[in-house]
Order: C-alpha cells, then sequence, then structure tokens
C-alpha cells in the first residue's frame, strides 16, 4: 500500500460542509467514474484551536524507545501490539516514547469541574506515536486514543476500527497508557517486557491503588503533543489542533475528563466518546461527539440509551445493526492479540463459537467512525456543525424496535441493513463478551432470492443506500477504498470454498483479485480496483459454481464495483 495523498483541511472541510449532488443519489450503478460537482460555496476560513493547555505542566518526554527484538520474539523488544500494518509503504512510522511527570489526583464526576485531593505523585507511562513520516503528508490533527483496558492490557481499539481512512487522510494517532490495568495487571506492560516497559509506574510507588492519576496524565501527554519538553514525539510534525477518542470503557473514562477536567485543563479541542458515556454537561464549550452501536442502545452500555438533545457543542449518532465489538474489530485485531497475548479473540473466523448465535455484527460502523473524525476536523477547525442523525427506534421500555426479518429500525443505515444479506444485529447471548459482540445470520438462499430476483435489484439499493450515506455527511466521500467492501468479498470467497462450493483453483484466484482491488482502491488507483472487479466478476460468471453461490458473490462483487463508479 502507498500513500494517498491526504486532503488539506480545507479540502476536508470542504467535502463535510458541501452536499454531495443530488444526482449521484439517481446515477445508475453502471454509471462509469467521474469527478464530483465542483464546489458552488467556498470553504469558510480556518480557526485556531482555542484550547490552550496553560495550567498543564510539560511532562518529560524520552524516546523513541529501540527496537531490540523482531516482531512477535518471545523477547518482546518492541511495542505492545505494534501494528501489522506496512507504514513504511503508507509513509507513516511507528514509534514509542516514555512521558515522566508529576500528576494530580482528582476527584471527578463527570457532573461539576473536578477537585484536587493530592499533587506532586511522580509517574511514568508511554505513548506510541504513529504519525505521516513528513510534515507535507499530515493533515495537522492529532487523534490521541485513550487505550483501552478492559481486557487488562492495552488494547487500541479506534486504530484498528479506522487506520485505513487515518493514513489516506494525513492524521496522526497517538495512543496514551493512562490506566493502571493496562500497566500494572499480570498481563500488563511491565509483565509483559519488565525489561522495556520495567520503569512505567501510574501508581506512585504503589501508593495510589485506583485510577485517580489517570485524568492528570492523559492531560500531560497531550501536553507533550502540543508543547513538548526535550524529545518531540510528533518529530517534524506541528499539529494544529488535538481530538481525543475513546472506546467502551475509556469512553466512560473520558466522558468523566470531559465533563470534569477539560475544563480545567483546556488541553483539546474535541472529544469522541465511541461505544458508550451517558449525559455530559451542557455548560462547556468544547465540542463532543457521540457514536453509538445499536448494541450499546440497546443494553444501554455506560449511559448509551440515556439520549440528550443535539447541541451547538454535542451531536450523537446511532448506527443500526452494528455491534460493540464488531467484525472489522476482531478480524484487525485477533492476530496481533495471537502474537503478543498468546489468544484469539472470541468469535475470530475458524476459533469455536461459543454465543448463541454467530457473533460479530458485519455492518461496518467504521464507516461512520471514520466520518465523525472528518466531522469533528470541520466543527473545530471550520466551525461547521455536523449533521443530525435519526436515533435508533426505541419501545417505551427501552427496547430496539425492529422489522419482520429483526433488524433495527432508525439510526444511521449502511447499505449491510438498507440491502441485507445477513441479519446483523446488536445483541446476543452467550459467555464472556457475546453480549458485546452482537450478531450476524445469514439470510436463507430462498429468502434472498425473493428478496433479490437479480444481482442488479441488490447492486442498485446497495449503491443507492451507500451514495445517501454520504450525501447525509454520514460516511466519506472515499468510502469505495473501505476495506470492507474486499475483504468481505475474500471472506465470502473462504468460505464457500470451505463448504465445497467453489473449486479450490478459482477461490484463489478470485481472493488474490478481492485482495489486490482493495489495495488498488486504498491506493486512489479506482479505474485499476474497477478492472480488477470486472475480472472477478467474469470469472465467476463462467464458473460452474451452484448458482446460489454464484449469486452471493456476484452480489458483493458488483455492490462494490458500483460504489467505485459513482461520482462521489
Amino acid at each position: 500500500m502507498t500513500m494517498v495523498r491526504p486532503r488539506t483541511l480545507p479540502a476536508l472541510v470542504a467535502a463535510a460542509a458541501l452536499a454531495v449532488p443530488t444526482a449521484v443519489l439517481a446515477a445508475p450503478a453502471t454509471a462509469a467514474p467521474q469527478a464530483a460537482a465542483p464546489a458552488s460555496t467556498a470553504a469558510p476560513a480556518q480557526r485556531a484551536s482555542l484550547a490552550t493547555g496553560d495550567d498543564v505542566p510539560s511532562p518529560t518526554v524520552t524516546g523513541p524507545l529501540a527496537r531490540t527484538s523482531p516482531l512477535g520474539d518471545p523477547r518482546h523488544g518492541y511495542p505492545f501490539l505494534a501494528t501489522d500494518v506496512d507504514l513504511r509503504a503508507a509513509g507513516y512510522v511507528e514509534e514509542e516514547f516514555l512521558v515522566s511527570g508529576e500528576a494530580t489526583r482528582y476527584a471527578a464526576d463527570g457532573r461539576t469541574d473536578a477537585t484536587v485531593t493530592s499533587t506532586g505523585h511522580p509517574y511514568t507511562t508511554r505513548i506510541v506515536v504513529r504519525r505521516p513520516a513528513t510534515a507535507a503528508a499530515s493533515n495537522g490533527v492529532v487523534l490521541a486514543e485513550w487505550l483501552n483496558v478492559s481486557n487488562q492490557w492495552d488494547q487500541e481499539v479506534d486504530w484498528f476500527q479506522t487506520h485505513e481512512h487515518l493514513m489516506r487522510e494525513g492524521y496522526t494517532w497517538v495512543g496514551v497508557s493512562a490506566q493502571r490495568a493496562g500497566v500494572h495487571s499480570a498481563t500488563g506492560l511491565r509483565a509483559w517486557s519488565p525489561e522495556r516497559y520495567g520503569a512505567l509506574d501510574l501508581t506512585d510507588g504503589g501508593t495510589v491503588e485506583d485510577d485517580s492519576l489517570s485524568y492528570d496524565v492523559f492531560s500531560q501527554a497531550v501536553k507533550a503533543l502540543r508543547d513538548p519538553a526535550g524529545t518531540d514525539p510528533l518529530g517534524p510534525l506541528d499539529p494544529d489542533y488535538v481530538i481525543a477518542t475513546g472506546h467502551s470503557q475509556s469512553a466512560g473514562r473520558l466522558h468523566t475528563y470531559y465533563g470534569s477536567v477539560q475544563p480545567l485543563a483546556d488541553v483539546l479541542d474535541a472529544v469522541v466518546l465511541h461505544g458508550g458515556g451517558g449525559p455530559v454537561r451542557t455548560d462547556l464549550d468544547t465540542p463532543l461527539f457521540k457514536l453509538n452501536s445499536e448494541g450499546d442502545v440497546a443494553i444501554d452500555l455506560i449511559g448509551a440509551a440515556q439520549r440528550q438533545p443535539d447541541s451547538d457543542v454535542l451531536r450523537t449518532w446511532e448506527v443500526a445493526g452494528a455491534s460493540h465489538g464488531d467484525w472489522k474489530l476482531i478480524t484487525d485485531y485477533g492476530p496481533l492479540r495471537l502474537r503478543d497475548i498468546g489468544s484469539l479473540p472470541g468469535g475470530y473466523p475458524g476459533t469455536p463459537q461459543t454465543c448463541e448465535l454467530p457473533s460479530l455484527s458485519r455492518v461496518p460502523q467504521h464507516q461512520v467512525q471514520a466520518a465523525v473524525y472528518d466531522r469533528t476536523v470541520a466543527w473545530v477547525a471550520y466551525g461547521v456543525q455536523p449533521p443530525t442523525a435519526q436515533p435508533i427506534a426505541l419501545t417505551e421500555d427501552g427496547d430496539v424496535v425492529r422489522d419482520r426479518l429483526g433488524l433495527a429500525k432508525g439510526g444511521i443505515r449502511l447499505a449491510a441493513q438498507v440491502a441485507p444479506v445477513r441479519v446483523n444485529s446488536g445483541v446476543n447471548t452467550g459467555p464472556g463478551f457475546c453480549f458485546l459482540d452482537g450478531s450476524s445470520v445469514p439470510l436463507a438462499e430462498g429468502v434472498l432470492a425473493r428478496r433479490y430476483p437479480d444481482v442488479r435489484t441488490y447492486v442498485d439499493r446497495a449503491a443507492a443506500a451507500t451514495a445517501r450515506a454520504v450525501q447525509r455527511g454520514f460516511v466519506p466521500a472515499g468510502v469505495a477504498a473501505d476495506p470492507a467492501w474486499y475483504s468481505d468479498l475474500s471472506h465470502l470467497v473462504d468460505d464457500l470454498a470451505a463448504e465445497g462450493r467453489l473449486a479450490a483453483p478459482l477461490a484463489v484466484r478470485l481472493d488474490a483479485w478481492a485482495q489486490r482491488a482493495g489495495l488498488a482502491a486504498d491506493d486512489g488507483r479506482r479505474a485499476q480496483a474497477v478492472r480488477l472487479l470486472e475480472d472477478l466478476v467474469a470469472q465467476v460468471e463462467g464458473s460452474r459454481a451452484d448458482a446460489p453461490a454464484r449469486a452471493a458473490l456476484l452480489r458483493q462483487a458488483e455492490a462494490a464495483l458500483a460504489v467505485l463508479r459513482l461520482p462521489l
């Protein structure tokens, strides 16, 4: 993969502020690629960051830490969960730094300004930086992710979900280890590599037995990105804006941070709560974006169903059919967890399924998450308000309203929900994290044949649903580059081959074409991606696979082709 030249911030805001022409929605799925209509309204002037962070001390930064062993080596001389993405080919680098200082303990409830309980607690933590190698390739925006520790180790959910989009657009991602479990637990960083991480301490030598230091540690980590003392962890980059993001438990921590600590620290330009976070204060001026899946709302995860009206500084988007932990997260995260922890997450393809229903929704909520980040940039940089979104429909008892197939009504509706081939849901039952991983049940072949009497019926519905999502601002205009179109096709090929419904030599060729098309689309080589998928379609049409298998492959491949051809 090579780096597509990222859009500048003015281009980002123009894409966010201007609707896709109405003609796009009516464009036939077989239309040839064409340039989008020129913008008729100039983007507003860029605004300087309003965050000061004046009262947050600049910590000491050391590093980058050397890599002393290859990835997967049991000596663990590399960053925990170091990415397996080819960053060099993308024009990115990954570096890890230690951040040290003295932190303040806060009593914080998220509803009122935090109060200081004690000061002067020495700490050392680490940050992981994945950034463009050159300033020219940067869009000037840092996403600071509060790493999730629900598994008792650091997990970078938001990177896993959206790294392809972040790198295409020139974002810098920084993961912050802010909580004790990620450092001090039996599976935390210190235990994983005593040599690399033995100096880390978020407990002031064992005297602090809760996470009350985490808020100031996070503030100081962000301050190190804006105003470093000594080593600059961003190298040649000078960020214009820093946006905090966090998933699940981390969303809960950031919810408290937003309401209690950000008013004092003033070090962030905006906050994104992904998968949780209840009602927030309405007297603050830092923009806050909430992104919740159907599953989050269904179980009221960390207050996700406790809604409040959108405002000039608050947006909430809910994605129908999506689950808290989903297919994209688990398939991206699984290989790294196996490498560094020794086990695969539940629901990973090929592992025993323990939930009542096949787990992990296939709704690509990460496409909406990518739009959330772009819209947040437009919000803080240009004052362009994000669009509002219909919430998921709930009964008076708080249950999700569903249609006859079992699909949730309301919410942001992607093609997987509008033109379903599976019943994707945010709910499931069973042991462990089944209640968070949702479900995805394939529709019976007879049902598919009745809903889509021919492939074109499906393709037109999927393409129109995608165009509408772009036009309404809920997914990026570059959605055709999203990996789901191509990885879903590869997984379908594998499934059909495993069932003996696709000859092995043909399956190998189709899988290779799907993967190459995905790389070409990610690179911005749309014409090449189109040619590869056209070749794939021709191979499927001329194959001896049974009719339902051919139809399934053609639906997926021709839908990707149709989206590539849309003038978005």
